[in-house]
């Protein structure tokens, strides 16, 4: 089986990180995606030697075209498209202003679409399988205290997934649901909550617990990766899916 040709955008840390690296050291030709180019360098230098790292701001439509086509030339093509992006602001929903609506939808759900667009001839070409993280609170749970700039973004990311499924069905458009996970080591760890309010997420983050968000575990980044290589690889047949943590389960990882 050839290797599989995946663009991975929001590569440089997180999730997105741990995504490139895993696919990229099990022999899979990846592109790594991400404005900060330092950061992707060293990602894609662990993903092996024949892993891009190319720049791109995802709120830049000419960034996004450019890039995308680097990646499609540097790889031969594309097989998958995962989409980590989001930014996720804690603040109250009423100073939620105009300039942070806009950064949020900028980065969460018009760069989805600004980089799907990009994409869309390669992926109709290969038949290949789009993936775009979500979080619980878009449309599994109520928004959550703090939350509502994150969570109505993801919520139209999560309508604009179900939108592209349906005017381009040969390609395997998924919404990938994760769950209380922190991510890698090092540069692969979440930086979600870096620049909050700790003041204010004090008093919103217990909230969060007392009504049930929180498992109040972690799930191990192994199963994540697990479970998103399987998604992967289905041919497009699994429209969504949701990791989440077993609450009482011992951390790291699982055999």
């Amino acid at each position: 089986m050839s290797a599989m040709r995946t663009v991975v955008v929001g590569a440089s840390s997180g999730l997105g990180r741990c995504v490139g690296i895993d696919l990229g050291s099990r022999g899979e030709r990846v592109a790594l995606l991400a404005r900060r180019h330092d950061r992707l360098a060293e990602a894609a230098k662990e993903a092996g030697p024949d892993a891009l790292a190319i720049t791109c701001d995802v709120t830049d439509e000419d960034s996004c075209r450019a890039a995308i086509e680097q990646a499609a030339d540097g790889l031969g093509g594309i097989d998958a498209l995962v989409y980590t992006t989001g930014i996720g602001p804690l603040a109250p929903v009423e100073k939620t202003d105009a300039d942070l609506w806009r950064r949020v939808m900028d980065t969460n759900v018009i760069g989805a679409a600004l980089v799907t667009n990009a994409a869309l001839p390669h992926l109709t070409a290969s038949a290949g399988t789009a993936v775009y993280l979500s979080t619980v609170g878009a449309s599994l749970t109520p928004a959550w205290p703090g939350f509502a700039g994150y969570h109505v973004s993801k919520a139209a990311l999560e309508k604009l997934v179900e939108a592209y499924r349906v005017e381009h069905p040969s390609v395997g458009f998924t919404r990938f649901v994760v769950r209380d996970c922190g991510g890698g080591d090092g540069d692969s760890r979440t930086e979600f909550n870096n620049g909050w309010d700790m003041t204010y997420a004090a008093e919103v983050v217990p909230l969060w617990g007392e009504r049930g968000y929180l498992t109040g575990d972690l799930l191990d980044v192994s199963e994540f990766l697990r479970t998103l290589d399987a998604v992967l690889r289905c041919g497009g047949t699994i429209p969504e899916v949701t990791v989440t943590p077993r609450a009482g389960r011992p951390h790291g990882p699982q055999k």
